[in-house]
C-alpha cells in the first residue's frame, strides 16, 4: 500500500504502507488513545471522533487514505485550554464515568462551540452522534453548557475529596474507578489503551478460533468478520405468563447492558493479563468474561504480547444478559416469578420476594448473568411496588432506598439514602445514569432474538438506547442525613424510576412498551 501523509494534531506524519482504517492507523501506529474503538467499524457509537479539517469525523468508518495531505486533530490536538475546559467542566458535573466516550464527545462538541457558542439544542444535536451508557446524558449537557470562561478547577480539585468520590464510584460501578480530569480525557485505563507497543491483536473468528495479526483490520480480515445489522424482526418475549388471576403481571425480553468498551485484554508471554475492567465494570457484564484468559493464552502460543479484543457483534453474542422474567402477583402480593435460568437467580428471588414462587425455565439463547444491575430483585421490586398508590419507593437488598415520580412535565424526581455521601457529584451523575438506564429499560430497549435463541440486534443503535433529546430531566435530591455505612444507591434509583415509568404507562404487561 502506499504510504500517506498528513498533519496530525499540528505535526507532519507519514504512515508507510497504509491500509485499514484512520482508527486503526490513529492507535496502532500513531500510538493516539483518546479515539476509542467501541463498535468499529459500525460507526455508531461516536467514541472515534476526531476532526478533519475542523469538521469531526467516525474514524472507525474513515479510510487513513481519505485523510492525505489533510489535518486530523484527536483531542490530545485541541488547544490547551480547550481541552481543559472539557475535561474540568466534565469532572464537575459528573458527566463523566468510566470516560470511555467523553474524548470522543468533548472533540465533537468544542469544534461546534468553536463556530458558535453552544446552547441545549445545539448541545443535543451534536450528541445524536454518539452514545453514551452511563451518565444518562444531562450531565454531559451540563458541562457543554458550563461557561467555557469560568474557573472549574476548584470545583475538581480543590472543593473536592477525588479520593473519596472515587471511593463512592467504586460502589456505584461495582470496580476501582479513577475520578479526575483526566478521565474525561479518556485516560482510565483501559485494556485496549495500555497493550504495549507492537502488540499482535487478535479478534474471534464466526467459528470461535482467534485471528492473529499485527494490527486489527488485518486481523478483521483474517477472521472473514461480517458487519453487524439492525434486524427488522420485533422483539418476542421467551417467557409464557404463569396462569392465575393476577393483579398485576410483567414480562421483560432479552436487553443488551450496552456497555461503550468491548471486553478486551492484553497479556505478554508469562505474565498476567491486564484486566478488562480498567475503569469501569459495565454495571456487571465484564465479570465472567473470558478474554483475558484468551489473552493469555495467545501470548504464550505465539510468544510475543498479544491483545484480544471482542468486536461489539462479539459483545452481544456472547456477553451476558439480565435474565428474561415473566411475573403474576395478586393484590396481597403473593405470585409467581417465571424467570429465564441462571446461576443463583433462585437464591436472589428469594431473599427479595420470598412470598413469590419461582420457577426457573431453560430456554434457548443467550448466556445469563445475576451479576447485571439489580438482576432478579429489580423486576420483583418494581411489581410489588405497582400494588401500591405511589410514589414508587423502593428498599434494595444492600438498605438503600429510592423513590422516584414523574411530574406533569414529565420531570423525574429521584430521592435517594445510601449511607455516607462520600461525593454528591458522583453519586447524582450514578442515579441519573440509572434513571436513564431504566427508562430505556421500560420504554424503548430491546434485542431481537429467534427461537434458537440467536440474537439479530447487533449494532449499537439497534438497541433501543434513548438519545440525549429523548431523555427527560431528571431531579436528584441525596438524603445526607444518614452517616451510616456507604453503599450503592444507583441500583435502587434505577428499580424506582422503572417502577415509576412503568406507572406513569399505566402498567402495560409487557417491556419494552413503546418498541
Amino acid at each position: 500500500m502506499p504510504d500517506v501523509s498528513f498533519s496530525l494534531n499540528g505535526q507532519p506524519v507519514t504512515v508507510t504502507g497504509a491500509d485499514g482504517s484512520l482508527l486503526d492507523t490513529l492507535r496502532t501506529r500513531l500510538g493516539i488513545t483518546s479515539a476509542k474503538d467501541g463498535c468499529s467499524p459500525q460507526g455508531q457509537c461516536g467514541c472515534c471522533t476526531v476532526l478533519v479539517d475542523g469538521q469531526p469525523r467516525v474514524s472507525c468508518v474513515t479510510p487513513v487514505g481519505r485523510v492525505r495531505g489533510r489535518e486530523v486533530t484527536t483531542f490530545e490536538g485541541l488547544e490547551p485550554a480547550v481541552a481543559a475546559r472539557w475535561t474540568e467542566a466534565l469532572c464537575a458535573t459528573g458527566g463523566t464515568q468510566c470516560g470511555f466516550c467523553t474524548p470522543g464527545i468533548a472533540t465533537r462538541l468544542a469544534a461546534v462551540e468553536a463556530k458558535a457558542p453552544l446552547d441545549e439544542r445545539a448541545v443535543h444535536q451534536a450528541l445524536l452522534a454518539h452514545l453514551c451508557r452511563c451518565t444518562g446524558w444531562q450531565t454531559i449537557a451540563e458541562a457543554a453548557l458550563t461557561d467555557p470562561t469560568s474557573d472549574t478547577t476548584s470545583v475538581t480539585t480543590t472543593d473536592r475529596d477525588l479520593a473519596a468520590a472515587a471511593r463512592r464510584a467504586e460502589l456505584e460501578g461495582g470496580v476501582h474507578q479513577l475520578v479526575g480530569p483526566e478521565v474525561a480525557a479518556g485516560r482510565g485505563g483501559f485494556a485496549d489503551d495500555t497493550a504495549p507497543a507492537g502488540s499482535l491483536v487478535a479478534v474471534r473468528s464466526s467459528d470461535g478460533s482467534w485471528a492473529v495479526a499485527e494490527t486489527i483490520d488485518e486481523a478483521r480480515r483474517s477472521a472473514g468478520k461480517v458487519q453487524g445489522r439492525r434486524t427488522t424482526a420485533p422483539v418476542t418475549w421467551p417467557l409464557e405468563l404463569p396462569d392465575g388471576e393476577w393483579a398485576r403481571t410483567l414480562r421483560t425480553t432479552w436487553v443488551e447492558p450496552a456497555y461503550l468498551e468491548p471486553d478486551a485484554s492484553w497479556c505478554v508471554p508469562g505474565g498476567e493479563p491486564a484486566s478488562p475492567v480498567g475503569n469501569g465494570g459495565a454495571f456487571g457484564g465484564k465479570l465472567g468474561t473470558p478474554i483475558s484468559e484468551v489473552a493469555r493464552r495467545l501470548a504464550e502460543e505465539h510468544g510475543r504480547p498479544v491483545r484480544a479484543a471482542y468486536s461489539r457483534e462479539d459483545v452481544v453474542l456472547l456477553g451476558p444478559k439480565r435474565p428474561p422474567v415473566a411475573i403474576g402477583v395478586r393484590a396481597d402480593g403473593t405470585g409467581v416469578v417465571r424467570a429465564v435460568s441462571t446461576p443463583g437467580l433462585s437464591e436472589v428471588l428469594m431473599g427479595a420476594a420470598p412470598e413469590l414462587a419461582i420457577d426457573e425455565v431453560e430456554v434457548a439463547g443467550l448466556p445469563t448473568s445475576v451479576a447485571l444491575r439489580a438482576a432478579g430483585w429489580a423486576e420483583v421490586a418494581v411489581v410489588r411496588s405497582s400494588l401500591g398508590p405511589g410514589p414508587d419507593r423502593i428498599v434494595a437488598p444492600n438498605g438503600a432506598e429510592a423513590s422516584a415520580r414523574f411530574d406533569e412535565d414529565g420531570t423525574v424526581q429521584v430521592r435517594i439514602r445510601c449511607g455516607q455521601v462520600l461525593d454528591a457529584t458522583v453519586l447524582r451523575s450514578y442515579c441519573i445514569g440509572a434513571a436513564h438506564m431504566a427508562l430505556g429499560w421500560v420504554r424503548s430497549e430491546g434485542l431481537s432474538v429467534d427461537a434458537d435463541g440467536v440474537p439479530h440486534d447487533l449494532t449499537i443503535r439497534s438497541f433501543g438506547i434513548l438519545r440525549a433529546g429523548d431523555m427527560p430531566r431528571v431531579e436528584i435530591e441525596i438524603d445526607d442525613s444518614d452517616d451510616g455505612t456507604p453503599v450503592n444507591g444507583s441500583d435502587a434509583v434505577f428499580a424506582a424510576v422503572a417502577a415509576a415509568a412503568w406507572r406513569a404507562e399505566g402498567f402495560p404487561p409487557d417491556w419494552p412498551c413503546r418498541r
